[in-house]
């Protein structure tokens, strides 16, 4: 039995500033503080003696490695990235960035969603990113439109009730 795996399809490159800095500060978190504090303990671990039963050392040992392969991966990804921080020039169609409000046909229930990139989804905050099928569904939608979308739990019709970009824009 082979370990290959192929390689996942290219992330779109696309992220938001406040996306942006949110990783920019994570790296330098990692980087200038809980690096060096964690290198610390674990030299603090390894002049106690045995380093084969020493628990401190070995889950040190173990997070440096998780905090080295988040630092590589950040240094990689952060160049690049594209921030998008102009609006498009069509404001009442959905593209990046966009904060979506929809209906759904068949319940009535009301959803709002923010289309991010692949980097800042966050499911808490109905932030879905950009490659996901139902930001791709909404793309160029305007508002009225209704969209027929593919879902794990089946086919759904959503009705475009509102499109704005930005935090605290307006609505269109």
């Amino acid at each position: 039995m082979s370990r290959y795996r192929p390689p996942s399809a290219p992330k779109t490159p696309l992220i938001t500033p406040e996306g942006y800095q949110t990783l920019a500060d994570e790296l330098d978190y990692l980087w200038r503080v809980k690096r060096p504090e964690v290198t610390r303990s674990v030299s603090e671990a390894a002049a106690q003696g045995d380093r084969s039963e020493n628990a401190e050392y070995i889950y040190g040992k173990k997070l440096l490695r998780e905090i080295d392969r988040r630092v590589r991966f950040l240094e990689k990804r952060l160049p690049e990235l594209r921030v998008v921080r102009e609006k498009p020039s069509d404001p009442s169609r959905i593209f990046f960035g966009a904060i979506v409000e929809l209906e759904d046909l068949d319940t009535g229930e009301e959803l709002q969603l923010r289309i991010v990139g692949p980097d800042e989804i966050d499911p808490k905050r109905n932030w879905i990113s950009i490659d996901a099928p139902m930001a791709r569904a909404l793309l160029k939608k305007t508002i009225d439109d209704e969209v027929p979308v593919e879902r794990p739990a089946g086919k759904a019709v959503f009705l475009v009730v509102d499109v704005r970009y930005g935090e605290n824009q307006e609505k269109a």
